[in-house]
């Protein structure tokens, strides 16, 4: 298929075989897994993963890429569903859902919040994301790329750096690298929110104004006394927090009011 990438859309093709081959050996699909793939675009991933799968769902916005796959997949095992991914219920496709996909790089960090609110369906993800994104995703405390993506995406799933990706594997070339990140979800979440409404709220503050402390960036939420009781230094940083800090300062708030 001749298709011209869009650009609303984000798309970029992924085009070298040795990459395509890489991506499918870290996802290591069997036959009856239950499978979604996001912007399955002009198949790269999409075929090698029907060899392998006897059911793969696709979530896919572009009606042109729909119209082809309906054709070139037509006496094969897919569902298409004509979705934005950010509006996708992933969870009404059942539980132990596998994802993977090749994210649109303008959207992939709503995309990954979206997929946070389904995770009770999900056993794991494999994405292809800006590696920029996938360094701030498995960042430690106290380096630069540690921040909010950071801290709302460890604090529920266990996330691994896989292989990095060159701009000349995709056609059209992104202008940035990238990299492929497994994600899967805490069987046990290591440290609990009793209100993860509300933790969020305090990670979002935190991190709001980077340069400026905790005692700054958490007036209003946390006083003098808070950051003793928990044995916290206001005068530290965002950054220099672990997810088990920010989740205690949200329990302790929790437990005050």
């Amino acid at each position: 298929m001749k298709h011209v990438a869009k650009k609303r859309f984000g798309q970029n093709f992924l085009t070298d075989q040795g990459v395509i081959d890489s991506l499918v050996d870290a996802i290591s699909p069997k036959a009856d897994d239950l499978m979604v793939e996001i912007g399955p675009g002009l198949g790269a991933l999409t075929k090698p993963l029907l060899h392998k799968l006897d059911m793969l769902h696709v979530v896919e916005v572009d009606r042109d890429i729909i119209d082809w796959m309906q054709k070139e997949y037509a006496k094969k095992s897919i569902t298409i569903h004509n979705s934005d991914a950010l509006k996708f219920d992933f969870g009404s496709l059942g539980k132990n859902l596998r994802v993977v996909g090749n994210l649109p790089y303008n959207i992939s960090t709503p995309i990954l919040f979206h997929l946070l609110d389904n995770v009770r369906h999900i056993t794991d993800m494999h994405f292809m994301l800006q590696k920029e994104v996938v360094e701030r995703m498995v960042a430690e405390p106290s380096t630069a790329a540690y921040g909010r993506l950071s801290v709302m995406l460890q604090y529920r799933l266990q996330m691994e750096y896989l292989f990095t990706v060159p701009p000349e594997a995709f056609d059209p070339a992104p202008k940035v690298e990238s990299a492929f990140v497994r994600c899967v979800p805490h069987a046990t979440l290591p440290y609990v929110a009793n209100d993860e409404t509300l933790f969020a709220k305090v990670v979002t503050a935190a991190f709001g104004q980077r340069r400026k402390t905790l005692r700054n960036t958490l007036k209003g939420l946390l006083d003098d006394d808070g950051f003793s009781a928990l044995n916290i230094d206001s005068q530290q940083r965002a950054e220099n927090l672990g997810v088990a800090e920010f989740v205690a300062i949200a329990n302790y708030l929790s437990d005050i009011n």
